[in-house]
Parts: C-alpha cells; structure tokens; sequence
C-alpha cells in the first residue's frame, strides 16, 4: 500500500493520456465477450489474459487520471492505524480513538496497538454522511415548520 506521502497528482501529459486511454478503453471493454480477456503489450508483443473486472478498474482509474484526480488502491481486508483512520474520517486521532472505544467502529489490537479494518472505516464514513444529510433535511422541515424558510 503506498503512503500518502508518495501518492501525486497526474501531470499534465498523464492526464491527456489517461483521458485518451480512458475512451479507447471503454469502447474496446464494450465489444469484448470473454470474462478473461487476452490483451498484447505492444512494445513487448507479450499476451496477457486479465480478468474483465481488472480491465474495468483500469478503466475508473484512467478515467479519474484524466480529470486530475489523486488515484489510491487499498485492498479491501487492509487494516489501518488509528492514524491513518483519523484522516480518512477528517478527524482528531483522540475523536476516533472515543468512537472506538465507544464501539462505534470495530477494532483490534496488536500489542498496545489499535488497527481497524479499512473496511469498517469506509462503512462508518458512509453512515456518518448519510447521517448528516439527514440532520440538514430535518433543520430544513424545522425551518420551514417556523416559517423561516420557503420551499
């Protein structure tokens, strides 16, 4: 997994060619009919069989390349530091250490240390969202229940 620390905007030529990679792509994944297709690296003349799915990420990668975007893979079963997971949430190491404690998001420890599936970080992420949408709709409805809002 790389650190953050390394991870770097596209350059301009990158994001051209990623942007044009990124539409022959799609329309070569369109006429394919094999769930593991056989693709030939040019300069090599070497054939490789990759899993349809595989070609597809590449795609969503080429595709954010081209529009500039930060690219990061983290495998799913990854485990994080209460670090690093702090800075997924936007948030103080010490907040998420509570929300831990507090059973919040599932952990384990390693030694003294805490480490906590990326997985259930993203859920908690996604609840946490979901959550805040919410609260805006309701302050809205109590807006517009006080006559202070029009909708």
């Amino acid at each position: 997994m790389k650190v953050l620390e390394q991870i770097r905007k596209p350059s301009k030529l990158d994001q051209k060619i990623a942007s044009e990679s990124y539409d022959a792509l799609v329309s070569v994944i369109e006429q394919l009919h094999s769930e593991q297709p056989e693709i030939e690296i040019e300069e090599t003349s070497e054939k490789i069989k990759i899993p349809l799915s595989a070609l597809k990420l590449l795609g969503d990668i080429l595709k954010a390349m081209g529009q500039g975007k930060l690219i990061s893979l983290v495998p799913i079963a990854t485990e994080v530091t209460t670090q690093a997971a702090a800075e997924i949430l936007g948030c103080s190491r010490p907040h998420l250490v509570k929300l831990l404690e507090d059973g919040k998001i599932a952990f384990t420890k390693v030694g003294k240390h805490r480490r906590i599936q990326f997985d259930d970080i993203m859920k908690y992420r996604k609840q946490m969202k979901e959550q805040q949408k919410q609260n805006i709709v309701d302050i809205m409805n109590l807006d517009e229940e006080t006559g202070l809002y029009d909708s």
